[in-house]
């Protein structure tokens, strides 16, 4: 059974920083290795948005204009994880956020699994 565990979420003034992880387990049909890499984030009444994608062997990122420069997404394939670290934090930032592993093996072989969420809050 796959699963995405979050962690490292939390309370920051603004301007401070944040790392978090996802540790992905039991990815064994298509091992995690093969997957593309999301994370995602929700404000309280607004719409999922995408704001980080890595590619399965980490070589290419995308980032959402709201956060390019201030935060990095990484993989370690070896450990089965997945990070975001965010600098300069502000308190527009505040979400609870998502990763999620996506794979695309051709028609009718699409699988997606996302984590239970990691609330983030920037304030002062």
């Amino acid at each position: 059974q796959e699963q995405l565990v979050e962690s490292g979420g939390g309370m920051v003034q603004p301007g401070g920083s944040l790392r978090l992880s996802c540790a992905a387990s039991g990815f064994i049909l298509v091992t995690y290795n093969w997957y593309a890499m999301r994370w995602f984030r929700q404000a309280q009444g607004k719409e999922r948005e995408l704001i980080a994608y890595i590619r399965r062997t980490g070589e290419d990122t995308k980032y959402a204009d709201s956060v390019k420069g201030r935060i990095t997404i990484t993989r370690d394939n070896a450990k089965n994880t997945l990070q975001l670290q965010m600098n300069n934090l502000k308190p527009e930032d505040t979400a609870v956020y998502y990763c999620s592993a996506y794979y695309f093996g051709g028609t009718g072989s699409e699988r997606s699994f996302w984590g239970q969420g990691t609330q983030v809050t920037v304030s002062a």
